[in-house]
């Protein structure tokens, strides 16, 4: 992840300066898309171990995530 964040950055900070070659915009393209996949997938596995509580400390959590982490563990 850190090898695809920095090369992320070179071609930002390389667009900045100059243009960027259609390989270069192409690369670019597709590490951003590789890059939000993981994101999304490591924040989704975040949100199936969350349970939200109010102030009185009742289960507050969605029906809908319930629903999900259920499906998870089976």
């Amino acid at each position: 992840m850190k090898d695809l964040i920095k090369r992320i950055n070179e071609l930002a900070n390389k667009s900045k300066t100059t243009e960027l070659t259609s390989a270069e915009k192409k690369e670019q393209a597709e590490l951003r898309k590789k890059y939000i996949e993981n994101f999304r997938g490591s924040f989704k596995e975040t949100l199936m171990n969350v349970k939200v509580l109010d102030k009185e400390g009742t289960d507050v959590t969605p029906k809908k995530l319930i629903k999900e982490q259920k499906k998870r563990k089976n």
